[in-house]
């Protein structure tokens, strides 16, 4: 089961990223799109959690609830779709798999954390992979648009991976809380702000919402990608490690790549391949002594149930 779910996880969430696409080329609001998303999947997530008596709405009245996500949900998910307008699916995917060599710079830099010469090594090669992505653009005027929804995921990104950090606290401080109850409450926040930013900066027409695309793009969002994918996410997290599961990111740019390319027709290029290749090969080479522990870990339990 943990293979399975694991392998549904990197799936769904690959699978957002198109998801998020779809909804925005329909002409779905982008911010409005996102707080509907978040909100009504936070919502529904912390009711049944209330119904089963592991969470109060109590939870709801935490400052940490808020700040985290104000980072997790409002400034990672206003930026990404924003920048989908204008950057495809599986770009997408690609440069916010950079989160993980960004958690590592901010723990190396910010954080003055130890470090090791692979994990050096692997954030120098990651950001040789997004220079890859990024740098035959930059020479075409026409093409501004695009680098500023880039540059908007990577600062999302970077504002996810901060916020990350800071929810390892957070569940720390709360370890009676359920991780679902906790997430579901961040989402909650982190949706009504995106409305929010909504309400100031765009115009809701109602029957533009009720097309095909956009009406199937939320729901499967909601549904599939925020209520199933990160529940079995945080399933994952309590059943192994808080490693494990986040190594979907290593997984996800292929694929939604592949993806894109056959539901959506989104070109690429070589360069674009050895953008993705040299990112996911730093990213491993940068958590190379994590992986190695975790193998290490699943071969000594493996040893143990045998005996």
């Amino acid at each position: 089961m943990i293979i399975f779910n694991y392998l549904l996880v990197c799936l769904i969430f690959s699978t957002t990223f198109l998801a998020i696409k779809i909804g925005v080329d329909a002409s779905a609001p982008p911010f409005f799109s996102a707080g509907v998303r978040f909100f009504v999947a936070g919502l529904v997530l912390l009711c049944w959690m209330v119904r089963r008596r592991k969470a109060s709405f109590s939870m709801l009245f935490r400052k940490e609830m808020f700040f985290t996500g104000i980072g997790m949900t409002f400034a990672t998910f206003s930026t990404l779709y924003w920048a989908e307008q204008y950057v495809s699916s599986g770009i997408a995917a690609v440069l916010s798999a950079t989160g993980p060599i960004m958690i590592l710079f901010i723990q190396t830099f910010v954080m003055r954390q130890k470090t090791t010469p692979s994990t050096v090594l692997g954030c120098i090669i990651g950001f040789s992979g997004v220079v890859l992505l990024l740098l035959p653009k930059l020479t075409v005027t026409s093409n501004l648009w695009w680098l500023m929804g880039s540059v908007a995921i990577l600062i999302g990104e970077f504002c996810y991976c901060s916020s990350a950090l800071y929810s390892k606290r957070v569940i720390q401080r709360f370890s009676q809380e359920s991780p679902i109850a906790l997430n579901s409450a961040q989402m909650i926040y982190g949706g009504l702000l995106l409305l929010v930013l909504s309400s100031f900066t765009e115009h809701i027409h109602i029957m533009s919402l009720l097309t095909i695309k956009v009406t199937g793009s939320l729901l499967y969002l909601i549904v599939i990608g925020s209520m199933v994918g990160h529940s079995l996410f945080y399933w994952l997290v309590a059943k192994t490690n808080p490693f494990f599961p986040s190594t979907w990111l290593y997984i996800s740019p292929p694929i939604a790549l592949i993806i894109g390319m056959i539901f959506y027709r989104e070109t690429t290029t070589w360069v674009t391949a050895a953008g993705v290749l040299t990112i996911i090969a730093g990213t491993v080479i940068a958590n190379w002594s994590s992986l190695k522990a975790l193998t290490l870990s699943s071969k000594t339990r493996t040893n143990s149930s045998k005996v």
